[in-house]
């Protein structure tokens, strides 16, 4: 298949362009490799695609553009027929919506509707795209469920996120536009964002400086290895969403619907205390860690724990790569080539 996937010079686009590469679609990415955080970073993972796909004859192609540039997305569609769209790229963060929540509107909602309308117009075959967890917001019942109500978000970045069901949905239904909505669970692991607990803590222990544990270290979370994640993408992203022939339009269920819509968990099943998860890091880095121990922080839920009971159903797959092996994984990948490549930066 030729696919697109966006936001692939990110954590978990680069890594589901590589496995798309390797099985042998012929893949196009598409980035703005903007400074939210350390660009070096970046450009290492779309060195490592160009170098895949030159193995598999020159499946890879890297348009450098902006989501919000409704002219750059209407030209990458028009100069390639595209039979699947993976949308990856968006402005992540939590707590950074707090402090620019413009940059998310035109990330998160100008670039999905640019992204929606080529694929509109360009009759691709199925949109797959990024969701999250935080969507849940101010839910309390647990493992979250995609057939229950998710319109309470805590943060901007989760409201956008939400919008983008939303929007899938209209255009699932008016256009018959297959969309599938996946909902991470705190991805982490090797090539990951330097702005997430793992990759700082890290940094941080191996400096022999505090880290900072919110809530006291009170928090669960539902911690998804990032092979886990891609293997649940790509599978999705195969399965082309259809209409659910039992929708029930006076109970509607949020996960479904009468037009080729659905919504899935991606998560580990298996939530995490901060402060075992932190125990596994040690463990890994063969110290300890110093503890600053802070309040919750604004927009954060204590806890998070996916129900993968859909996913499961529809594509055969659920994440269960145990804590210690992923953490161990990335602190690997942190001492070798992070390393290599920080002091090449420099």
């Amino acid at each position: 298949m030729k696919v697109l996937v966006t936001g692939n010079a990110g954590f978990i686009g680069f890594h589901v362009a590589l496995r798309l590469v390797e099985r042998g679609d012929e893949v196009v990415g598409f980035d703005n490799v903007n400074s939210y955080y350390e660009p070096a970073l970046k450009e290492a993972r779309l060195n490592l695609l160009r170098e895949a796909g030159d193995r598999q004859g020159g499946r890879y192609t890297f348009v450098r553009a902006d989501l919000a540039d409704r002219s750059a997305v209407e030209r990458c569609f028009g100069e390639h027929g595209f039979d699947r769209v993976i949308h990856l790229g968006a402005q992540a963060g939590v707590r950074y919506s707090l402090e620019d929540p413009h940059s998310y509107v035109q990330s998160n909602v100008v670039g999905f509707t640019n992204i929606l309308e080529a694929c509109r117009h360009g009759k691709v075959g199925h949109l797959t795209y990024a969701s999250t967890s935080s969507v849940y917001g101010a839910n309390t019942k647990m493992p979250f469920s995609e057939h229950d109500g998710a319109d309470h978000p805590l943060q901007f970045y989760a409201a956008t996120k939400r919008a983008n069901e939303l929007m899938a949905h209209s255009y699932a239904h008016l256009f018959g536009l297959p969309t599938t909505g996946l909902r991470f669970f705190t991805v982490y692991g090797p090539w990951g964002r330097p702005d997430m607990a793992l990759f700082k803590f890290t940094r941080l222990m191996l400096e022999d400086r505090p880290i900072p544990v919110f809530n006291n270290g009170n928090h669960t979370r539902d911690f998804t290895y990032i092979d886990d994640i891609v293997e649940g993408v790509i599978r999705a992203n195969d399965s082309v969403a259809t209409p659910d022939p039992d929708w029930d339009a006076a109970r509607p269920d949020p996960a479904t619907s009468a037009a080729p819509f659905r919504i899935f968990n991606i998560g580990n099943s298996a939530p995490v205390r901060l402060m075992d998860y932190i125990a596994a890091l040690e463990e890994a880095l063969g110290k300890k860690a110093k503890l600053d121990l802070l309040p919750l922080q604004p927009g954060d839920v204590p806890d998070t724990f996916a129900d993968t009971g859909e996913l499961q159903a529809h594509v055969g797959y659920r994440p269960d790569t145990p804590v210690n092996e992923g953490v161990r994984r990335f602190v690997e990948w942190y001492r070798s080539d992070y390393t290599a490549l920080a002091q090449t930066d420099r």
